[in-house]
């Protein structure tokens, strides 16, 4: 047997090891990638929330397999149980209960080719024409659009953003105007949580007071929480339908592997729906528009969420520093911008207005810094001045895109 202080430094080399895989820049041009292929090329993308790691290498050999048996056809049905998708079913349930306490029955499992497709297709199934649905911007844009696609009215619930001495946003919910908003027509709440762009993961408190309203009112919760999986510490993600039996039953929650283990191009997506009559009125909205899921997709997922916890683990190490790194960068360049401290997501989120720039952040920071981050402007009126800056790439990239951003300044500030 080894001795101590041979498993020490094979830790330590471990780790070094780690740190290089994550530090290394993969390139992702002419690879069919929207975040890297929008802009030319001497264009530094920061915005699109797809992170640029490989994804666990458990889920790269099951994709290998899965393609050297050279035949693509059909998958079954979404209706048509098959032995990897009950596999894929048990590994969920016992997910639910190890994070989060949450039992849950392999029925209630429904499966999608996207999260944005679930809030839509709920919008349809649940929503009704003329009937409203609450947001709280400013928020992911296509949770802007949902109610419109389903010929509702949308309702904002803006959330109210607070600055400490530091610089730091912190935004909260407003109770009063969330349950003064609700009317006779109102028939879902498009909750985000984690929140993106604002990376608020709510507290049980708030998610039982939001419930609470839901409940009383009769609006129907359905639960975005796509980044549920990506959370810093002390912060903990709690589903909201996880509070209570009661509030599962009134609550449909949108979960993926695509942002936790990087691969939203594959698709695939899960709905938990304890509500029966639910699952019945889903069923029928989709016919016709979400039959099929990709065949990788089932693959990639199964093998992401039975083999992938370690990986995920330390991907979080590395985006915690990136984060970190990140804060200390704006407090000692920018100290004048207000921005968030991520609770969960890879997003921060930064007030450009007091800059006083010559066009709008977006615009300047694409033209004279060439690096293009999220318009703050896609998530609402709230988010005019703001932009969303994906920090989930190799350090050197980050620091890159902050030295850009300075020399920029250096350039205007010599006209």
């Amino acid at each position: 047997m080894g001795s101590a202080g041979d498993s020490t430094e094979i830790r330590l080399a471990l780790e070094v090891l780690l740190t290089n895989t994550f530090d290394q820049i993969i390139p992702r041009r002419a690879t069919n990638s929207l975040k890297w292929d929008t802009y030319p090329e001497d264009v530094l993308p920061m915005w699109v929330a797809d992170m640029d790691f490989r994804s666990p290498q458990a889920v790269i050999d099951a994709l290998h397999q899965a393609v050297e048996h050279g035949i693509f056809g059909y998958p079954s049905g979404l209706h048509n149980e098959s032995n990897q998708r009950s596999e894929l079913r048990q590994v969920l349930v016992e997910r639910m209960a190890r994070l989060y306490d949450w039992q849950i029955q392999p029925e209630e499992l429904y499966f999608l080719p996207g999260v944005v497709v679930g809030f839509n297709l709920v919008a349809h199934a649940l929503g009704g024409a003329g009937s409203s649905l609450i947001v709280q911007p400013p928020v992911y844009p296509p949770i802007l659009s949902a109610a419109a696609n389903a010929a509702m009215c949308r309702v904002d619930n803006p959330l109210i953003p607070h600055s400490n001495e530091a610089g730091i946003l912190h935004y909260e919910i407003d109770f009063d105007h969330f349950e003064h908003i609700i009317g006779d027509d109102t028939r879902l709440f498009l909750l985000c949580n984690p929140h993106n762009p604002t990376g608020r993961v709510f507290t049980r408190s708030e998610l039982e007071r939001l419930a609470e309203i839901c409940l009383r009112h009769g609006v129907t919760i359905c639960s975005d929480e796509i980044h549920g999986d990506l959370i810093f510490a002390p912060n903990r993600h709690i589903p909201i339908a996880s509070l209570d039996p009661e509030i599962a039953q009134n609550t449909i929650t949108l979960m993926a592997p695509s942002k936790t283990f990087n691969m939203p191009g594959l698709q695939f997506s899960f709905a938990i729906v304890p509500n029966r009559e639910w699952r019945k009125r889903l069923e029928a909205a989709s016919q016709g528009l979400t039959s099929w899921i990709n065949a990788l997709g089932w693959v990639a997922a199964l093998a992401a969420y039975r083999e992938g916890e370690s990986w995920l683990k330390e991907v979080l190490q590395y985006l915690q520093a990136n984060r970190n790194f990140l804060l200390q960068w704006i407090q000692e360049h920018l100290p004048q911008v207000p921005h968030t401290c991520p609770e969960g997501t890879y997003l921060a989120w930064l007030d450009c207005r007091p800059l006083s720039l010559p066009s709008d952040p977006y615009s300047f920071f694409l033209k004279e810094a060439k690096v293009a981050f999220n318009d703050g402007k896609a998530f609402g009126k709230e988010g005019e001045g703001f932009i969303r800056w994906n920090f989930a790439c190799p350090r050197p990239v980050l620091e890159e895109a902050c030295n850009r951003l300075v020399q920029a300044f250096a350039r205007i500030a010599e006209r």
